[in-house]
């Protein structure tokens, strides 16, 4: 069984994530998805989420193509969850492309950036929504 595993905050989910995570998982059999905790995204990204943890978890699980939504807490549990859970293949957006690339060495999984979907984000949701 091939495993990909990606990370995200996934916030106000929208087409592009769907779109994301079903090529994700297009590259193996089994997707896991580490879902940026509250305190994670304020304490290191100094972003807040619309919706809760929970909420995105929830939301993450009821998409067909996840099949397992663990917590991102640290910048620095990638190797660690890449080896818990036996991952072959670790995605992330190309907006993130070459930061992950040591992965490769230190794990043996493969690292793919996968294209953003141009015409949407979050933060463009965001900004369209602030419009009066």
């Amino acid at each position: 069984m091939k495993r990909v595993i990606t990370y995200g905050t996934f916030d106000l989910l929208h087409y592009g994530h769907i779109e994301l995570l079903k090529r994700a998982k297009a590259l193996g059999d089994y997707l896991v998805v580490a879902l940026s905790t509250d305190e994670f995204n304020w304490d290191s990204k100094q972003k807040k989420a619309y919706f809760s943890f929970e909420k995105r978890k929830k939301l993450l699980e009821a998409i067909r193509y996840v099949d397992l939504v663990i917590p991102e807490q640290a910048w620095d549990q990638k190797e660690k969850d890449i080896k818990l859970y036996q991952i072959d293949t670790f995605v992330m957006g190309d907006d993130w492309k070459g930061k992950f690339d040591y992965l490769r060495d230190d794990t043996d999984a493969e690292v793919i950036y996968l294209p953003r979907t141009p015409e949407i984000s979050t933060t463009k949701i965001k900004k369209d929504l602030n419009v009066k």
